[in-house]
């Protein structure tokens, strides 16, 4: 089915989602920014057409993505929402707006989806929540959602009650392994490694493990006894992270996440 895939927005997830789009056959983009500059680089390489105006781009659209920062969504909805036409699905990827707020937004006046994307899928491998259930979405329109997402990564069609967790457990997660990053990458300078060197080590090993996790079938618990020997250095480490309770930490850190999610969305 052509479609044409309008962008309100094209920072890093809105030209990452354009940039996708190369690999869907019969797709076209149009995308409006406030920063022209954006717009026009994706213009000029030919991965997208310039809408002049948010009307223009919401009367040209067949399914219409939303990417702009929350504070700012309902000023541009004040301009789109009188052009869009009842066949257009809106696609919000904007943070903490409900379904029933983008109804509101919409006027009711086409079907509308919810999108939680995660920064990886600016290297095409990031994870998408997707809420389809909106009674007026059409299952060729359900498939053709999952189908554009899945060109960036993996799609997890939730129902609207888990997108506050899969906010705190992925939305959010790539932020907690940048973190742990981080610190061993500091760990390395510390016992004498140059920084760049240290870098490098530490981002092979998180892209190793990672592949070893996915491609292996077993359990991560499983994978980790592996390498943890009786009374080794592995073991000794992992002592010591469990004495400090990082484990817990790290539990808590997501259900933080999570209900600070659910308090902006409220």
């Amino acid at each position: 089915m052509a479609a044409v895939i309008g962008f309100l927005g094209a920072g890093n997830m809105g030209a990452a989602i354009i940039k996708g789009l190369a690999a869907v056959p019969a797709v076209s983009a149009l995308a409006f920014d406030l920063d022209t500059a954006k717009v026009d680089a994706l213009a000029g390489a030919g991965l997208a057409q310039k809408a002049q105006t948010p009307e223009a781009l919401a009367a040209g659209s067949d399914y219409l993505v939303l990417c702009v920062k929350p504070q700012y969504l309902a000023t541009a909805m004040e301009a789109l929402a009188p052009h869009l036409r009842p066949g257009t699905v809106v696609c919000s990827i904007v943070a903490g707006v409900t379904m029933a707020r983008l109804r509101e937004l919409t006027g009711g006046a086409c079907p509308v989806v919810r999108v939680m994307p995660n920064t990886p899928a600016l290297v095409g491998a990031g994870q998408f929540a997707l809420c389809l259930d909106d009674p007026a979405l059409a299952p060729e329109a359900k498939a053709f959602v999952e189908e554009l997402f899945a060109k960036l990564g993996r799609t997890y069609v939730l129902s609207e009650q888990f997108f506050d967790a899969f906010t705190g457990l992925a939305g959010s997660g790539p932020a907690y392994v940048l973190y742990f990053m981080e610190a061993l990458i500091e760990s390395g300078v510390y016992m004498g490694f140059p920084r760049d060197k240290a870098a490098d080590i530490v981002t092979g090993l998180f892209a190793g493990t990672a592949k070893l996790a996915a491609k292996s079938g077993n359990h991560p618990s499983l994978l980790r006894e592996m390498v943890t020997s009786p009374a080794g250095t592995t073991i000794e480490a992992l002592m010591h992270l469990d004495r400090q309770a990082v484990r817990a930490a790290i539990i808590d850190a997501a259900v933080a996440s999570r209900d600070r999610s659910k308090k902006l969305g409220g």
